[in-house]
């Protein structure tokens, strides 16, 4: 069965922003498929014209089992967002 995905952004300055991308099932990740995740988001993210940014890819439903992949400037915006709920969440299909 194929993984679900969300995906969000941050606006990190006033031309860049952080992409977020939430595993939506109940499965773990490692960092090596969380790493492949964020090189298919960047894919997307190319085809559409813009510039590859920093991509965040979270894991978890909660704050006790919350994960997030990406550089720590990255991961520390879009914890703070998420956890202001400032973080729109919209699905996409990554293949």
């Amino acid at each position: 069965m194929p993984r679900s995905y969300l995906f969000g952004t941050v606006r990190d300055t006033r031309r860049t922003a952080i992409y977020a991308v939430r595993v939506v099932d109940d499965n773990t990740i490692d960092p090596i498929e969380a790493g492949e995740i964020a090189d298919l988001m960047r894919e997307t993210i190319q085809t559409r014209g813009e510039s590859a940014t920093d991509v965040v890819v979270v894991e978890g439903g909660g704050k006790e089992t919350l994960r997030l992949y990406g550089s720590p400037h990255a991961v520390t915006r879009v914890r703070a967002a998420m956890f202001n709920a400032a973080i729109q969440w919209r699905p996409i299909e990554l293949d």
